[in-house]
């Protein structure tokens, strides 16, 4: 059946046959909804503790990564929580009461589903670990991949306070590279500073492009760009001989009907050719073969001591920390007024009226 079950409360999750039974939203109290899974797929089904937000969130909500997608349907990308049910073959990789991380569409939610092949083991449920699932993972595969980085080249990292940001700082330093990031206030520029970053700009304190003319005349060698627009365009001309420029998003725009930001193309050809400079595009699903790999360079560097992943639950923001389901609009609010200083995490207590 594929209607509505009815549960004693504090019932435990069960399988029927190749069905899991989870609490659903809109659900009558005190009852479950089946969900057909299969027993060929490896599932675990993590009580999600802490959700990532990221940028492209809106971009999926207005339907730009798959039109196909029609409302209503599940939102959020990454999460870390705890496993309470496992799948006919997840019982061979993982138990019950495991912390594990995922990047799986549908993570704002108490309770979702998981593929265990894309589930992580972790050492415990902190929001440290789900800033590198998304954020970490893309600036570590881009700058490998794209970025050539070697010591003495000097990097720009456009948002470098942000949520992906933070990391690209980190990796181009521990690369002995020299590393100017942009930011919106002094606070930012602080943190920046102590995460090795050489030469921070405030933006709102100083011209971007005025600072790179005049202290970096040849130009930098990389760009990690995810500002796009009128950013876009000043790192474009801050090339160095031979730059490269890495576009990982253009946040500046995502918020427009289009989702894009306008950017000076019809000069773009001629500046790369002057320069022989570049400029690739990176998206994390199509490097999904280098994802688990740089995962655990990760996990490592930050149990090393070797990587600061900084998190930001909201406390500055006006309502105070982002704290439930209801708390996701403002946590995205609050990333697009750029009043974050690294990962932007929601927690997700135990719901009090599940009866999983």
């Amino acid at each position: 059946s594929l209607g509505w079950s009815w549960e004693q409360p504090g019932h435990e999750p069960r399988r029927l046959g190749n069905v899991l039974w989870r609490k659903e939203a809109g659900a009558p109290a005190g009852c479950s909804c089946p969900l057909q899974v299969g027993s060929c797929l490896a599932v675990a089904e993590p009580v999600v503790r802490f959700a990532g937000v990221n940028a492209s969130d809106i971009n999926y909500s207005a339907g730009r990564y798959d039109p196909s997608v029609k409302t209503p349907f599940d939102a959020g990308f990454e999460g870390v929580g705890e496993v309470v049910a496992l799948g006919l073959s997840a019982s061979a990789a993982f138990t019950v009461g495991q912390a594990v991380a995922y990047v799986a569409p549908g993570s704002f939610a108490e309770y979702t589903v998981v593929p265990a092949r894309v589930a992580i083991p972790v050492p415990a449920l902190k929001p440290e670990y789900l800033t590198l699932l998304v954020s970490g993972t893309t600036a570590y595969i881009s700058l490998k991949e794209l970025g050539g980085l070697s010591e003495g080249k000097k990097v720009l990292v456009t948002a470098a306070a942000g949520g992906t940001g933070q990391f690209a700082v980190q990796l181009a330093k521990k690369a002995k590279c020299h590393v100017i990031g942009t930011c919106s206030s002094a606070e930012k520029s602080a943190f920046l500073k102590s995460v090795g970053c050489d030469r921070p700009i405030n933006y709102n304190a100083e011209h971007v492009g005025a600072v790179l003319r005049q202290e970096y005349p040849q130009g930098v060698d990389v760009v990690y760009e995810s500002v796009g627009g009128a950013t876009f365009d000043l790192a474009v001309d801050a090339l160095a001989t031979r730059g490269r420029l890495i576009v990982i998003g253009f946040i500046s725009g995502y918020q427009t009907p289009t989702g894009l930001s306008p950017v000076k193309a019809a000069t773009l050809p001629a500046k790369l050719l002057k320069k022989s400079a570049s400029v690739q595009g990176f998206f994390l699903n199509h490097y999904l073969p280098e994802f688990r790999g740089a995962m655990d360079h990760l996990l490592k560097m930050y149990a090393g001591g070797e990587l600061v992943c900084e998190v930001d639950t909201g406390i500055l923001s006006a309502e105070g920390r982002f704290i439930g389901l209801e708390s996701v609009f403002r946590a995205i609010d609050y990333m697009y007024m750029r009043k974050n200083t690294g990962k932007i995490v929601i927690e997700l207590p135990p719901s009090v009226n599940s009866k999983l």
